[in-house]
């Protein structure tokens, strides 16, 4: 894994640190006072028989897995950052151990073979599960009864949600039917990529923070050019994603009904601002990957790429800046992609489970994995200071460029509406890029065939089936 390779070294540095401060079996100090009282855990506390508490599992306990926690990363689009075993251990494994020396962490990566229906098959159920909350609450979570509301835990733990980013557990809320199956963990952060060297060779200035789209079109427009066997495009941005975060906070499904919510004002605006961008003569859209190729001279694309470009792609001289701006929106980036932990209404350690993972979410821990590349639900300032402080490939990188901007705020929506994956990504690809269609004939097709996928899903779950749709 490209993670693992390029900070392993400086992971060695961190562990050592960890094992010394884990010692006295306390989290270390914080910046923030305030956060380490919230952190600070009392395993001692949890209301369990005598030798199930964590901290104190005795060796008879530890032999009927009584101090087990099993902890499943599921399938997540972006996020394979847990698909290697060691990078687990590097990003969680080794701070459970730090606080919680006796607790055994089994974890498991979905893959063939250990999907979740072959976890329901065997009757293994995680304690806790990490996913993408948007998506696959409804698609799997909730298929395979595995949600449960963890309002009492906060409760009892008195976990402070002020301190996550609103947008982050607003997207947790929508997916949860009033209730709250998930507090945010981590997510992937959208921002401008820019290719320098093109840059300089057609003598235009670089995109700089706080530059609407409008501006970032003007710069596209000059950037876009044929030099002799090599065309070069200006900018490239996925559709699919630009559309379904969009920065308007504008819903692709009804907040207060069964239906589609393509028709407005705002969708219209949505998609002539991207496509004017594949109108310039040369630009069409191929994909935002093709930019460490070197021909691209900006593309919006997920984080994930800082580290990959900068460690193989030596001679990609590159830089990176916020996502451009909607006037209307002077603030606002995407809508959060989060990733989102669960813990399962089948588990039987479910306040070991939330301690653990109020300890994962302190600010202690989060400047931890933020110093590795882990973007933070947490609103602090600290945490987003130390972002890839422990890889060196990183210098001189405009790093909080990603903390620029405000994440919009994911719309609302009603408990008990039904959930279908919004299939905005046609409305560009096949009805503009394909059919040539208007803006406002794909927008209303694409809204046509999501009500047909509502009313569908709505038969099929009646039925007790499941939706082809999630």
């Amino acid at each position: 894994m490209i993670l693992k390779k390029f900070i392993s070294i400086t992971l060695l540095i961190i562990m050592a640190v960890l094992a010394i401060a884990g010692c006295t079996n306390e989290p270390s100090n914080t910046p923030n006072s305030s956060e380490k009282e919230e952190s600070s855990d009392k395993p001692g506390n949890v209301n369990k028989d005598p030798g199930e508490e964590p901290g104190n599992v005795n060796e008879e306990s530890a032999e009927t897995n009584d101090n087990e926690l099993f902890i499943y990363t599921g399938d997540q689009l972006f996020n394979k950052r847990y698909v290697d075993e060691d990078d687990f251990e590097m990003l969680i494994g080794q701070f459970i151990k730090k606080k919680f020396p006796n607790i055994v962490v089994k974890h498991v990566q979905w893959d063939d073979g250990n999907r979740y229906e072959d976890l329901v098959a065997k009757q293994t159920f995680p304690d806790i599960i990490l996913e993408d909350v948007r998506r696959n609450t409804h698609r799997y979570v909730k298929r395979y009864n595995l949600q449960y509301d963890m309002s009492e835990l906060i409760k009892k733990y008195n976990f402070d949600t002020s301190k996550l980013d609103p947008a982050f557990l607003q997207m947790s809320k929508n997916a949860s039917d009033g209730e709250l199956y998930s507090l945010p963990f981590e997510g992937s952060e959208y921002l401008l990529y820019y290719n320098k060297d093109i840059f300089d060779k057609f003598g235009v200035d670089y995109p700089k923070p706080g530059m609407t789209y409008d501006e970032i079109y003007e710069l596209a427009k000059k950037l876009t050019r044929q030099e002799g066997d090599i065309t070069y495009k200006g900018y490239q941005q996925h559709p699919e994603y630009y559309m379904m975060l969009n920065q308007l906070s504008e819903p692709a499904l009804d907040p207060i009904e069964d239906k589609a919510s393509l028709l407005s004002d705002n969708w219209s605006k949505i998609v002539n601002n991207l496509r004017r961008f594949y109108d310039i003569p040369g630009n069409q859209f191929t994909t935002v990957k093709d930019f460490p190729k070197g021909q691209i001279a900006m593309a919006v694309d997920v984080e994930q790429g800082i580290v990959d470009y900068a460690t193989n792609y030596k001679d990609l001289n590159f830089d990176i800046a916020p996502v451009p701006l909607f006037q209307e929106a002077s603030n606002s980036k995407y809508q959060p992609y989060s990733y989102g932990a669960f813990i399962t209404n089948q588990s039987k350690k479910k306040d070991l489970a939330f301690e653990v993972l109020a300890y994962l979410l302190s600010e202690e821990i989060q400047i931890e994995r933020s110093k590795l590349g882990i973007s933070s639900p947490l609103n602090s300032d600290a945490v987003r200071a130390a972002y890839l402080q422990s890889v060196p490939e990183m210098k001189g990188k405009q790093l909080q460029s990603i903390f620029a901007l405000d994440s919009a705020m994911p719309a609302p929506r009603k408990p008990g509406l039904t959930f279908i994956d919004p299939k905005v990504r046609n409305v560009f690809n096949p009805l503009i890029f394909e059919e040539s269609k208007d803006s406002q004939t794909a927008l209303r097709v694409a809204n046509e065939e999501m009500n047909k996928a509502i009313d569908e899903t709505r038969a099929v779950q009646k039925e007790g089936g499941v939706s082809p749709h999630l």
